[in-house]
């Protein structure tokens, strides 16, 4: 995993505002532990990730990365602490109940889990991590009509981030980045979850870009 453009621009500006004001010690502190255990993260390294960020208790996406990172190396008591952390400083954070979810699935707490995912739906109907924990859910209590309806939506809500990658893709080409476009058109493909005439405009794309490259 890498940083997104979302985490750099936080983190610049947390040090821009912190160093304009001269108190840089706890707030450059915490910025740097949240960019070490990030790259920790990346590396897989999830142990070494949870105790960077140990003492962290008040940086929203670093007790998020801690949480994360708990999950992922198996202390589901810790994570689910750092998760019921996180929606007292956020209750909207939507990772923080994401991953709540699936410690109640770890720790068979079925009904649980069903009832937030139930409200993570609610508030964020189209979000295709949801729909899938959502119908794996559903076939593990053999409701495998609900599991099936949820797939649906999130293959349909698919095809629209297929979209979002053809878009991108006319952008890269008209740049001359015409790797990137090609790169972004094979994504797209792979997004479809059915043959639709979306298949066809991004095949002629591109050929037409692959042409052009001879």
């Amino acid at each position: 995993m890498k940083f997104n453009f979302c985490s750099l621009t936080l983190l610049f500006f947390i040090l821009f505002f912190s160093a304009c004001s001269g108190g840089i010690s706890r707030t450059e502190r915490t910025v740097r532990l949240y960019a070490s255990a990030s790259q920790a993260y990346a590396a897989g390294k999830f142990v070494e990730t949870a105790a960077i960020l140990s003492g962290e208790n008040r940086f929203v996406p670093a007790v998020i990365l801690r949480a994360k990172a708990e999950y992922f190396s198996g202390d589901f008591e810790k994570a689910e602490k750092s998760c019921r952390r996180v929606l007292k400083l956020n209750p909207s954070s939507f990772e923080a109940k994401l991953y709540l979810v699936r410690i109640f699935r770890e720790k068979n707490d079925l009904s649980g889990a069903i009832r937030l995912t139930e409200s993570l739906l609610a508030d964020n109907p189209h979000d295709i991590r949801a729909l899938r924990l959502a119908a794996e859910l559903a076939v593990e209590t053999g409701n495998l009509a609900a599991a099936a309806a949820y797939l649906d939506r999130a293959a349909e809500f698919s095809a629209e981030s297929a979209l979002v990658l053809l878009d991108r893709a006319r952008l890269r080409w008209t740049a001359d980045r015409k790797e990137d476009a090609l790169e972004d058109l094979s994504r797209a493909k792979a997004m479809l979850p059915w043959d639709t005439p979306l298949l066809r405009t991004i095949s002629n794309l591109e050929n037409t870009i692959r042409e052009s490259m001879l």
